[in-house]
Parts: C-alpha cells; structure tokens; sequence
C-alpha cells in the first residue's frame, strides 16, 4: 500500500470513528435531556407488564376456586360452604347451577329468584320454567313477546296444550301457526295441529 493509500485509510477510520463518537454523545445528550420522562416511561411499562401478570393469576385462581367449589357442589348438594364460594368466586357459575337445581327439583320459589339474574340468559330460562311450572298462560304469553326469548316456540306449544285442554281449538292452532317453518320445533306444532287439534 502507498503512503497515499495508508492516510487516506486512516482518515476514513478517524470519520467513522467521530461519526461514531458524535452519535454517542447525541445519544448521552437526548439520555440526559429526557432522563425523568424515558424512566417514567419504563416505569409505566414494568407495572403494566406486572399488573396483567397479577391480575391474570388473580382471574385463574378465581377460575380454580369456582371450579372445586363447583366440583364440591356436585358430590354433596348439600356443602353451604361450597355454595358460598360459588357464588362469592363465580356468581354466573353459581347462578347456573341454582338454575339446573331449581329445575331438577321444580321449585318455582328458586327460579322465581332467578328471574332477576345478572345473566340475561338464566333470567330467560328460569321465567321460561317458572311459567311452565306454574302452568301460567299470561306469564308464557307474556315470554313469548319477548324479544329474543330462547324458548318462544315450546312456550307456544305449552299454551297450545293448554288451550287445547280447555277446548279452546281456534286459539290453540293460533298459536301454533306462529311458529316458523325454520324453527325446530316446527314439525311438532304441524303433528299437534294435525292430530292433535281437530277443528
């Protein structure tokens, strides 16, 4: 290599190295200018990784909890303490099972109860049974206007049953004629109204 050759090497190596240095000391600069925000930054980070972290294990062991409470409830229906930790752990968990309870055992007091529940879904359910059960006509005719009621089609075949049963024919088809096509329990409507209702 030529001296010519050397030096010009050993200025493009003394660039890089002041570019290098002259990024660092930019570097310390804006550290140094922004050190209070860049920290909080950090900080706000760490104990937002740290809160899901804990608020997670705090959601799983609710999980656990719910599930031997649950778990307890099925071998003896009668464990008031695991009944407690239910409904204190997982309330839509415990209104569910008072639901199948209720149901099993056909207390209408209970699903009374349930009408009120925070799961929209429950309170459909136990107002749907609790009008079986009672064998109430208005409080089924009232379900079935309903919006979204998850059982309007068996709550139109209660009341057709019923009023075929009072002898009230032109009313019971009526009511079956409000059931859909699409819905499941179409064929049933059809076969009741067919054999089952005789004008």
């Amino acid at each position: 290599m030529s001296i010519k050759e050397n030096i010009q090497t050993l200025k493009d190596e003394l660039s890089s190295e002041e570019k290098f240095f002259e990024s660092a000391i930019r570097t310390e600069r804006f550290v140094k200018k922004y050190q209070k925000p860049l920290m909080a930054s950090v900080i706000s980070l760490l104990l937002a990784v740290g809160g899901a972290i804990a608020y997670q294990a705090y959601d799983q062991a609710k999980i656990e909890n719910s599930n031997t409470a649950l778990n307890a409830l099925l071998l003896n229906p009668d464990n008031k303490e695991a009944l407690k930790s239910l409904e204190k752990e997982n309330s839509s968990l415990y209104e569910l099972y008072t639901l199948s309870k209720a149901i099993k055992a056909s207390d209408v007091k209970a699903l009374h109860s349930l009408v009120q529940a925070k799961s929209p879904e429950i309170a459909d359910i136990a107002t749907y049974e609790s009008a079986v059960l009672m064998n109430d006509q208005k409080a089924l005719e009232s379900y079935t206007k309903k919006q979204g009621a998850v059982y309007q089609d068996m709550a139109l075949i209660e009341m057709a049953v019923m009023l075929i049963q009072k002898g009230d024919v032109i009313s019971a088809h009526s009511k079956l004629a409000l059931i859909k096509e699409d819905s499941a329990m179409y064929p049933t409507a059809q076969t009741l109204s067919h054999f089952g209702v005789k004008e």
